[in-house]
């Protein structure tokens, strides 16, 4: 079974994730943080991860913090449980809509960490359930850092950003959905080894 079971207490945060990769799409636990709960239960969904959280943190002084510990600890769980990536797809890729927003996202599970992001809008001004765009950036960020994988994603369009943060998170779990996937019987790489 690909599965890992991941904690990580800092003074800021307390997070423990339950991953497995060949799931069925189930959400427990919290984030402690509501907005963060819908997107990574629209993570677990839509990309047929069982994924369990349990995470608090200094929510008082901003969501910076615990959402960038979500990232680290979720993407550290998701490395392990893929082990030595045998018979994987290796890349994904997926092309969202929601209502009036597009996002389209790349993902490579490489060994290689790299975070690309553009948009076509003025993403800087922007902010959901009082938690700033930048802030919910810091998931992925923090996830490509520790899984050690390169991420692309392109917002395409959009004015609601509860539409647009909501599609870039199930652009990326279709797209992890696609790249973990058992294709094959060798290491998907020229080298023998990711």
């Amino acid at each position: 079974m690909r599965a890992a079971k991941i904690s990580r207490v800092t003074k800021e945060t307390d997070v423990e994730i339950s991953l497995v990769l060949d799931g069925s799409g189930k959400f427990l636990g919290t984030t402690g943080i509501g907005f963060m709960d819908h997107m990574m239960e629209l993570l677990a969904k839509h990309s047929q991860f069982d994924i369990d959280v349990r995470a608090k943190g200094d929510t008082q002084v901003d969501y910076h913090h615990l959402i960038e510990d979500l990232g680290i600890v979720f993407g550290i769980a998701f490395k392990e449980a893929l082990g030595d990536k045998r018979g994987i797809r290796r890349y994904g890729h997926s092309i969202i809509p929601m209502d009036e927003a597009l996002v389209f996202t790349a993902i490579d599970i490489s060994g290689r960490s790299g975070y690309y992001m553009k948009s076509s809008i003025d993403t800087l001004k922007m902010a959901v359930s009082g938690i700033p765009f930048a802030d919910l950036e810091e998931f992925f960020k923090a996830f490509t850092r520790s899984a050690d994988v390169t991420l692309h994603i392109r917002i395409l369009e959009g004015v609601n950003v509860h539409h647009i943060v909501e599609a870039m998170f199930k652009s990326f779990a279709v797209s992890l959905l696609e790249a973990t996937g058992i294709v094959r019987e060798d290491i998907p790489s020229s080298k023998g080894v990711i």
